[in-house]
């Protein structure tokens, strides 16, 4: 339970009570009752509204504690950091650090702050430990390194304070798991360390207030809770078009005009897209019509440092009209006058979406604006239920998962690294993190061994052999290359194989030019797809690819309107289980499609005219034939994921069955499998059950056979690999290019699998692959939902709800055609006619 405290003023020091009153405010309570509860020690979760001044009540009793800390004195060692601010993103931190020069500079505090990201030189991180600042802003793969260091206990020799910024996004991911595992380190060096956790939007407080402070086996102890009611309620709508909404698609070009024409009415916009590939597009999209030659900015991961760090400057500056960005702006970061949010596409998420309409005004009691554009009619009800979702508070961010072992190996090396250590004394530090709580001895054990020997199957290669066991019991490492190798490689994060973008001038009869400017990173598996020539969109601009030398990809500049787009891996969020739920609701009751644009209210319509509509708890299964193929369409509305397992699993049971499958297609609404039996007339006729088809025991001997077969769980092995250290990409005076990686963790691999099943990183495998590739909860989930609740409809040709998908499967079929486009037109038209068979009223709406 939270404690009500009445904080005294006297509480605020007189600097600090004056330097509110210069700017005309008072400090707001659950400032002050921060600051209450830092004078008494305790750790606490703040959840507060954007605009509610949670950064200042976050940071103000270090500052305060700070200021009456005596002066440092000259040929004394200085004291080591005080407050440790630890951010999801560089970008939050490098915010976080101008926000607070201002106050401290008007306070005349002498506080020092300094930010160590990725991107912060080696000189300075070395400076930083000589002479360390009173506050440091940094990110979870930096504090893996700082604890690893030999002089972790020196440089934390000071530490009272830890602060978790939106604590949320870190702690469900193993990012999130290395940090909890980091703080616990923190705890055994500083015992008293009091630890904040800053967050806006949390579907579950407990959980977030348990991570935050030291857990012990059978209890649940939390941090205290401090809530913020209040804030105006954001304005959303969804972009309700005079153009024709499509049917399928994810880059909602049909709604240009009038993005634009936002843009124009507002200060500063910022355009939210799911992925780097829709930033680029739309990008282009929009400065192809920007007559006004706004100034329009690009912001996604890929891009350089500094040209993020450019378009972060200038929207703080309000030197932009606009900026399109990924989930790189989605936190908390302090931009300026931006007055309007524009979420193109479906969010995903009602938790995204709050935190990204948060963006706009970012003051408490100032509405957020914002504009839903949904890319196609799915979307539409997608975005109407994270609407309504935002409305009612409701959020829906991913529950924690238990520690995973791969990251565990990690920080078991890291912390032999920084000293020698006993088991007992890291299974005891380990089990106060939330994450590994119930870790078993005997897990531990495993995991310990596999560091210090590869595990049963590889423990003859020395190489695999990176700690070991002296005879006063402790565990170290084996020689100094081993600690240089996991500081070249710590942390969670595996981005594909990617190579520098550098623009040159064109080519010379001389040659080559080089040494152009670097544009940001790129995907290898994109650019092997290209030839000399070729064409693509990147960094806002239409680049020519002209090679690629010593791993850099060279290109020039180019007017060519057929660019293709780069590919990025690892960027689709997934449709969350909450969202589903209340689009299946919302498809369900008739009454609420009145709420929806008329032409997607008027497809429904036709859907249950000529078909049927399910039931929120219903899987609708349809049947027919089109062209040479016959293909039975489901609608769980689970997510992609979980739709690409059920497909995997589905093929197996019908080629069982005799019904032929060629293949399957998925969506985050629908799943489509195709083949060249009639799959209606053999249900019709009892040759194949529904019911057995989607029995739940498929989650068992078929997805095991799967799995063994698949290539995704060799891909899942080689992130777990790397991540645990087995495989290592930087070595001292070399690095291993990702082909290399992946023929490397292939053979480990097929090893383990031979000759040790029970290994601890295969175990670790299968955990990945069940929550992240296969969302195996949830189709466990869909299948019990939907026991005795099929319905099935033979239909003679394709319904509305189906046209889709069946454009999804179009599109995956006849991809790199040099005709795509027209092909793509032409038969979205052939499919439509057919679906709306004589509901001839509505065919110009639904093809003009």
């Amino acid at each position: 339970m939270s404690i009500a405290l009445a904080s005294p003023p006297t509480l605020l020091p007189p600097r600090f009570a004056e330097w509110f009153a210069a700017k005309g405010w008072s400090p707001r309570p659950h400032q002050l009752d921060l600051l209450e509860r830092a004078e008494l020690g305790a750790s606490v979760l703040l959840i507060a509204p954007t605009g509610a001044g949670k950064t200042l009540a976050g940071f103000l009793p270090s500052l305060v504690d700070l200021a009456r800390r005596p002066k440092r004195v000259p040929g004394r060692k200085p004291p080591g950091v005080h407050t440790l601010y630890i951010s999801p993103l560089k970008a939050l931190a490098t915010d976080i650090h101008r926000n607070l020069e201002k106050p401290v500079e008007e306070m005349g505090l002498s506080i020092s702050m300094e930010a160590r990201t990725g991107d912060t030189s080696q000189s300075k991180r070395q400076r930083q430990k000589l002479k360390p600042p009173d506050i440091l802003l940094t990110t979870p793969e930096q504090l893996a390194l700082l604890i690893a260091s030999p002089d972790a206990d020196i440089f934390f020799s000071d530490l009272k304070t830890v602060i978790f910024d939106e604590l949320h996004s870190l702690v469900a991911s193993k990012r999130g798991h290395l940090l909890a595992l980091g703080l616990a380190r923190l705890r055994k060096l500083r015992p008293e360390l009091r630890t904040v956790g800053l967050s806006a939007t949390v579907s579950n407080p407990d959980e977030l207030r348990q991570w935050l402070v030291a857990q012990a086996p059978g209890t649940a102890p939390m941090a205290d809770l401090v809530t913020v009611d209040g804030g105006v309620k954001p304005e959303i709508t969804i972009l309700k078009s005079s153009a024709r909404v499509p049917w399928q698609g994810h880059m909602a070009r049909y709604a240009m005009p009038e993005i634009y024409e936002a843009i124009q009415a507002h200060r500063t916009t910022l355009l939210f897209v799911n992925t780097r590939s829709q930033a680029e597009l739309l990008f282009q999209e929009l400065w192809r019509i920007n007559e006004d030659t706004l100034p329009i900015a690009l912001h996604h991961g890929s891009l350089d440092v500094t040209q993020r760090r450019r378009v972060e400057a200038a929207m703080a500056a309000n030197e932009l009209r606009a900026v399109v960005a990924t989930s790189t702006l989605d936190l908390g970061i302090d931009w300026g006058d931006v007055d309007l949010v524009v979420h193109v596409g479906a969010p995903k998420g009602a938790s995204r979406l709050a935190q990204r309409i948060g963006r706009a005004n970012h003051r408490m009691d100032e509405a957020s604006k914002a504009i839903l554009v949904p890319a196609n009619r799915f979307e539409v009800m997608e975005c109407q239920a994270a609407l309504d979702a935002n409305y009612l508070g409701d959020q829906d961010s991913p529950p924690m998962r238990e520690g995973c072992l791969d990251v565990l190996a990690q920080h078991v090396l890291g912390m032999a690294c920084a000293a020698p250590f006993r088991a007992d004394d890291l299974h005891r530090e380990v089990t106060a993190a939330l994450p590994y709580r119930d870790l078993d001895r005997e897990t531990f054990d495993r995991v310990v061994d596999f560091v210090a020997t590869g595990g049963y199957a590889l423990r003859v290669y020395e190489r695999y052999a990176k700690i070991r066991l002296t005879e006063d019991g402790t565990w170290r490492v084996t020689h100094p290359a081993v600690a240089q190798a996991y500081r070249m490689n710590a942390g969670t994060i595996i981005e594909s194989e990617s190579l520098l973008v550098r623009l040159i001038r064109a080519k010379t009869k001389s040659g080559m030019a080089r040494g152009g400017p670097v544009l940001g990173k790129i995907e290898e598996n994109f650019l092997e797809t290209l030839a000399t020539g070729d064409t693509f969109l990147f960094s806002g601009q239409v680049l020519r690819f002209e090679g690629i030398h010593e791993m850099e990809c060279l290109v020039t500049k180019t007017h060519d309107d057929e660019a293709k787009v780069p590919y990025y891996g690892g960027q689709k969020f997934p449709l969350t289980t909450f969202l589903a739920e209340k689009v299946r609701e919302m498809l369900a009751d008739p009454k609420k499609w009145g709420s929806l644009p008329s032409q997607v209210g008027e497809w429904l319509a036709i859907q249950k005219r000529k078909s049927a509509i399910p039931g929120p708890n219903d899987l609708l299964i349809e049947t027919f034939p089109n062209g040479n193929r016959f293909f039975l369409v489901a609608y769980p509305f689970e997510g992609r994921l979980a739709h690409q397992t059920l497909g995997m699993l589905l093929t197996r049971r019908l080629e069982r069955a005799r019904a032929k499958p060629l293949g399957f297609v998925a969506t985050d609404y629908a799943l489509s499998i195709w083949g060249r039996a009639d799959m209606g007339a053999m249900i019709g006729d009892g040759r194949l059950s529904l019911d057995d088809l989607f029995d739940e025991d498929m989650l068992g001997d078929d997805l095991e056979a799967w799995m063994a077969d698949s290539w995704l769980l060799k891909r899942t092995f080689r992130q777990c690999a790397i991540i645990s250290g087995l495989v290592m990409k930087n070595q001292p005076g070399r690095e291993k290019t990702g082909r290399q990686m992946t023929v490397s963790s292939d053979l480990v691999y097929d090893v383990l699998r031979a000759h040790e099943p029970d290994h601890i990183l295969l175990r670790a495998t299968w955990a990945d692959a069940a929550t992240g590739l296969l969302d195996v909860r949830r189709v466990s989930d869909l299948l019990g939902r939907i026991k005795r609740h099929i319905l099935h409809k033979d239909l003679e040709e394709i319904s509305p709800l189906a046209v889709p998908i069946m454009l999804e499967a179009g599109r995956e079929r006849i991809e790199g055609e040099a005709r795509d486009d027209l092909l793509a037109e032409a038969m979205e038209e052939d499919l439509i006619i057919k679906a709306l068979g004589e509901v001839k009223d509505f065919r110009s709406n639904y093809l003009g």
